[in-house]
């Protein structure tokens, strides 16, 4: 699950991948117990450094990933909210993450490594 951050500026927040040059919206796995939203206001914090609240779903990504250790394939799919930004300093994201930033939307879809997430974020 993860989440489209908007600010009171009208930028959107962008995370880039720790290990790539892969741009693109906080997200992360669902811990067990845990619901979607909780999980995409979860990651939001861990690799956006802010906290949001959510106004919307937006959609579902589907794809599979091939684990880099075990090369084995999963089907994933990623539920994204629409949020809105409430506290914090994006600059506090965790080990996952190497550089972030507040983006115009027109600079996000520059950005943004996925071609699924730009449709997303004109959505949103």
């Amino acid at each position: 699950a993860g989440g489209i951050v908007f600010n009171n500026q009208g930028q959107v927040l962008l995370t880039q991948s720790a290990g790539s040059n892969y741009w693109q919206f906080p997200k992360g796995n669902i811990g067990q117990g845990e619901s979607s939203k909780k999980a995409a206001l979860r990651e939001v914090k861990e690799e956006g450094g802010v906290e949001a609240e959510i106004i919307d779903k937006v959609d579902d990504s589907k794809y599979v990933y091939t684990h880099p250790a075990t090369k084995e394939k999963i089907f994933k799919v990623v539920t994204f909210y629409l949020m809105k930004y409430l506290s914090g300093d994006i600059k506090n994201y965790d080990w996952e993450v190497a550089d972030s930033g507040w983006f115009s939307p027109e600079e996000a879809l520059q950005k943004l490594s996925f071609s699924d997430q730009k449709k997303f974020l004109k959505k949103a």
